[in-house]
């Protein structure tokens, strides 16, 4: 329970400001905070961790659906988003209807790379759009869609837009530290955790599975190997398993699983 009064100086009044970290107790005035924090440090770095830990390991938000069939979307990279918009939507949606218009907003579709290069920049410059700045920052990370490899400009969009909130721009930062490249993108394991945790509370399961959490393919296989070797009991590996396949069937339609086959089939005819 927060006190109510000052532990610093023990003063009872209203306006008192709580501790950030562990909102375990108040203050009258910085003065009074910076005097009684070698008696609160110990306490206070507990009780911050004890926070962090119950929002790092929470439920995570229900994932968004797409906006056109209305089911839950699935993982990322079995998604497409629109750069006319700004909306994410399911491979299945994507496939099955027209290729001349956007399926949501209706507007015409980019004819080739290069107007898609401008609807992106455009979407940035005009809405300050999170997911079009990851979407930009893939691009010069990998040297695709028409883009220069540009490491130190992919670090910037990804910086831009998890400072507004996306999740898969913190995963991406996290995974740019931590393999780092050698052109000025140090390897920082400590930064890569950082990110890689706050895109997991964001929901983002890839940083979970980094993470050692569970909710996606490549986690389930990491709970396979645990319950072989007796590290993981009967019972958490059977509730992982169905929590895994309630998750595909409801993610599963009859429009993805054509995109899949598509996805499969082009694949092969290039490789």
């Amino acid at each position: 329970m927060i006190s109510e009064c000052c532990a610093a100086c023990g003063k009872a009044e209203e306006g008192l400001k709580a501790c950030k970290a562990c909102k375990l107790v108040k203050y009258c005035n910085v003065n009074c905070q910076v005097a009684h924090r070698s008696k609160h440090k110990k306490a206070c770095r507990k009780r911050a961790a004890e926070l962090f830990d119950e929002k790092l390991y929470a439920d995570p938000p229900p994932r968004d659906e797409c906006p056109i069939c209305c089911q839950m979307l699935p993982r990322p990279g079995s998604t497409k988003y629109q750069p006319c918009c700004g909306k994410s939507i399911c491979r299945g949606c994507f496939h099955c209807l027209t290729r001349d218009f956007c399926p949501f907003c209706n507007a015409p579709r980019a004819r080739g790379e290069e107007e898609a290069n401008k609807m992106l920049l455009e979407r940035i410059k005009k809405y300050n759009d999170p997911e079009a700045m990851n979407v930009l920052g893939c691009n010069y990370k990998w040297g695709q869609r028409g883009f220069n490899i540009d490491s130190l400009k992919a670090i910037e969009l990804f910086q831009r837009a998890s400072e507004l909130g996306c999740a898969c721009a913190h995963l991406n930062l996290g995974d740019s530290y931590s393999e780092g490249n050698g052109e000025g993108i140090q390897q920082d394991r400590k930064k890569a955790l950082h990110h890689y945790q706050i895109a997991a509370m964001l929901g983002n399961e890839q940083a979970r599975n980094k993470l050692a959490k569970y909710g996606s393919e490549d986690a389930l296989d990491n709970v396979k190997k645990g319950y072989t070797r007796g590290l993981v009991t009967k019972e958490d590996f059977e509730k992982t398993l169905r929590a895994y396949q309630a998750f595909l069937e409801e993610t599963r339609s009859e429009q993805r699983d054509r995109a899949d086959l598509i996805s499969k089939l082009m694949k092969g005819i290039t490789s």
